[in-house]
């Protein structure tokens, strides 16, 4: 039985019912009739028997099963030796998974980051926006910022922070070059945890610069010109039009740089601050479990990012409503449409109307029929 690939999907193949129909010679066979072809009865009777009766079956796709049996066996290898190995000692992870301590420690990185994050993208912008302004002395100070924090590696920055006491003993608010009317000692503002976090926060701004700069830049030029021919204040021109149209490109890369930061704020064990990874540390230094502790951060490390990047789904979905007709299915639409489709395809029932044509395209795999309403339509595989 001979088979015709349709060109608009290639994991689908036409075939003909067997015993009904010959095999169609060609994709001309299957064509309807033009209209300077013969109108009879009879050859408008079979074309439209031939389209009603094609099936649409799945493409033999032998690379992709040898792809698919190759990984499986692989991810099988790996999870037979996490589970059969003794010496990753599981209890010992699951004991230490909800350690009070560590507990502590996850608090602490969390709260480092989110205090990093929140002084290096507000900084960031202000030296984004710095950095595009029309004066030559914010240009000047915001490429000079951006050039010796990008240069100066962050665990050297924390250590300088932690002894800025020893520069600048006191320090002091007051009039520029003349009397200060606060004093206060450096020891007792800038403890270990100030000086993480200036040392991740300020870092953190360099590079939080360059980001928003581009995703700013990556907004239409007419939308600019058409701002200000509407007569909008700059400002006003800035927030309401031009940040919300480059969040999209902003948002992926802005996550990808929370989530160093996250697994960057190991670098303050150098401090002794009660961070994660340190308080693991500490930990496996007293009862020399090494492996089984570090798998604790590891898994911690691992939920963090996971929530880091559904949320970083959510936010890019939410700022794609002016760019996308469609907007992408939630993680929680994905299943459950992926469980109606194999519910469909088990009980034989139709699918819900409200399924997208792409997953109702995989209900009808095996069982359904293709359909012509039109010479310009797709074709569409449906239940006969």
């Amino acid at each position: 039985m001979s088979t015709l690939s349709l060109p608009q999907d290639e994991s689908r193949q036409l075939a003909p019912p067997p015993g009904n129909l010959p095999d169609p010679p060609g994709v001309a066979t299957l064509a309807p009739a033009s209209a300077t072809a013969p109108t009879d009865s009879t050859t408008t009777a079979t074309d439209a028997t031939r389209w009603e009766d094609l099936k649409v079956v799945p493409a033999r796709l032998p690379g992709r099963w040898i792809a698919t049996a190759g990984v499986a066996v692989l991810l099988a290898m790996v999870v037979s030796s996490l589970v059969t190995n003794p010496k990753w000692e599981w209890t010992i992870v699951a004991q230490y998974l909800t350690w009070p301590s560590v507990l502590n420690g996850l608090w602490g990185t969390i709260r480092l980051t989110a205090v990093a994050a929140i002084i290096g993208f507000g900084l960031g912008t202000i030296l984004a926006l710095m950095r595009l302004s029309r004066s030559p002395l914010l240009q000047a100070v915001s490429s000079a910022y951006t050039w010796v924090f990008r240069s100066v590696p962050l665990i050297l920055q924390l250590l300088l922070w932690y002894n800025l006491a020893y520069l600048y003993p006191t320090l002091s608010l007051g009039v520029p070059f003349g009397p200060g009317f606060l004093e206060f000692g450096t020891l007792d503002v800038i403890d270990k945890f100030g000086a993480a976090i200036l040392g991740l926060g300020l870092s953190q701004a360099a590079y939080s610069s360059e980001i928003v700069r581009a995703g700013i830049l990556s907004v239409d030029q007419g939308q600019h010109e058409a701002a200000a021919s509407l007569g909008i204040p700059r400002s006003r021109q800035t927030l309401r039009i031009v940040l919300p149209q480059a969040m999209r490109t902003i948002v992926p890369t802005s996550v990808n740089e929370i989530i160093g930061l996250v697994k960057g704020t190991s670098v303050v064990y150098v401090l002794a601050y009660g961070e994660l990874f340190y308080t693991i540390g500490v930990i496996y230094g007293r009862n020399q479990r090494v492996v089984p502790l570090l798998m604790v951060a590891a898994i911690w490390y691992l939920v963090i990012t996971t929530v880091l990047t559904i949320a970083q789904y959510y936010v890019e979905r939410h700022y794609a409503k002016g760019a996308v007709r469609t907007l992408p299915p939630t993680p929680v639409q994905r299943v459950r449409w992926t469980l109606q489709v194999a519910w469909s395809r088990i009980t034989g029932r139709p699918v819900p109307a409200h399924l997208p044509p792409a997953y109702a395209a995989r209900a009808a795999v095996g069982r359904g029929h293709l359909l012509r309403t039109g010479t310009n339509d797709r074709h569409v595989g449906g239940v006969a």
